[in-house]
């Protein structure tokens, strides 16, 4: 396969005279049935409580910021990546958002600012797994700096300052080495140990600046606290709330770049098999590097969504989230071993996490019921989609 090959071949196009297979009828509908079908199920058996439009509602606000999150892990895990640090980035950006809106700083600076932290955490990430150690110390030298200075009591602006300059010099330092010796890209690391190391580190951030705890944010009728509200009598124009809105806004802008854009081709290549997108001239590291920035990126953006929820910054907030967004994209009918996946079949496997959920808690269930159930599900939707694989070797 040749450069000009991968540039105009459409992820997920059946070849040219391909025989029709039931099966992948069923991997794009099987899904929306599962959603169908458990949603029928709690709406029969607590049809006073489950089918009320403030629940529903709430659905939609619980979703919506799950969902952003796996906007972002559908292009990880088609690129063959996993990122188990997207809860703790979560967290850490509505910690972010409360710092930056206690500090006097417009709402969209903090609401960029919510974003940032994940770009960042993205980069940090994507640098561990491409193997470039270089940058992510020069980042851990920047941090650092402006933490010490924090706690000393300078001022902000000499924080940013200090940090931005140090960064800046590490990253000069780093790339201008690398033009010379090339030993960091052998300390390459897989995603499952670099995530789990960078979650462990993101949460202590959150854990740190959030003070253990959560964060009130001054003031009132932001409009940063309205994305995710339920609507009034005067607001049933909006149809759902603006959260849910951006959440599919940002999910048409993801379906686009997969489907019709070279990064979303090279995206595609590089997990199905990324020795031969490497021998098709494809830059892998490059891509790998944004892959991740904008994956985690995207759980920034859900921190927004999460701030706007919760009305406060919460170190303690997303705990295990990141399962819930990664086992939405399974359900959804991505593959863990790369090269497959799509945005609709993601956000519909967060509408099946969130609908059970819902409908467990109208049925009375202890929690521990909803964890098996929605355990069972993941397993049967890897199940599945290890005999597809299966099936078609």
């Amino acid at each position: 396969m040749t450069q000009q090959t991968l540039d105009y071949v459409t992820p997920g196009a059946a070849p040219m005279g391909a025989k029709f297979e039931w099966t992948d009828l069923w991997k794009k509908l099987g899904p929306f049935i599962g959603l169908v079908f458990v949603f029928a199920l709690f709406a029969a058996l607590k049809p006073k409580t489950f089918l009320t439009p403030v629940n529903v509602q709430i659905m939609l606000l619980q979703t919506a910021v799950v969902g952003t999150g796996a906007l972002g892990m559908t292009i990880i895990i088609i690129s063959a990546g996993i990122d188990l640090s997207v809860g703790s980035v979560v967290s850490l950006s509505t910690v972010a958002i409360a710092l930056l809106l206690n500090l006097g700083c417009p709402q969209i600076v903090a609401a960029l600012g919510g974003m940032a932290v994940g770009v960042a955490s993205g980069f940090v990430t994507g640098n561990l797994i491409i193997g470039q150690v270089g940058r992510v110390i020069s980042v851990a030298l920047a941090i650092g700096i402006g933490a010490l200075l924090g706690n000393n009591g300078a001022a902000l602006w000499l924080m940013w300052l200090a940090a931005g300059g140090v960064l800046i010099v590490g990253l000069v330092i780093n790339e201008l080495f690398l033009k010379h010796r090339e030993f960091n890209k052998h300390l390459d690391l897989v995603p499952f140990i670099a995530t789990l190391g960078m979650m462990l580190v993101v949460r202590g951030i959150a854990h740190w600046q959030g003070d253990n705890g959560t964060i009130v944010v001054r003031g009132q009728g932001m409009w940063i606290k309205k994305l995710l509200i339920i609507l009034n009598k005067d607001q049933t124009w909006m149809i759902v709330p603006p959260g849910v809105w951006l959440m599919m806004l940002l999910a048409g802008a993801v379906a686009f770049v997969l489907r019709y854009t070279r990064f979303g081709r090279h995206v595609f290549a590089i997990g199905s098999n990324e020795k031969t997108a490497r021998l098709c001239g494809i830059n892998v590291e490059r891509t790998k590097l944004l892959v991740y920035m904008i994956g985690v990126g995207f759980a920034g953006l859900a921190g927004v969504l999460q701030f706007s929820y919760l009305a406060m910054g919460d170190s303690t907030a997303a705990q295990g989230m990141e399962l819930n967004i990664i086992a939405a994209v399974v359900i959804g009918g991505a593959s863990l071993n790369g090269g497959e996946g799509s945005v609709v079949g993601s956000l519909v496997g967060a509408l099946i996490m969130t609908v059970v959920a819902n409908g467990c808690t109208k049925m009375g269930l202890q929690t521990y019921v909803q964890e098996i159930i929605t355990g069972c599900i993941i397993i049967v939707a890897v199940l599945l989609d290890r005999l597809r694989h299966r099936k078609g070797t």
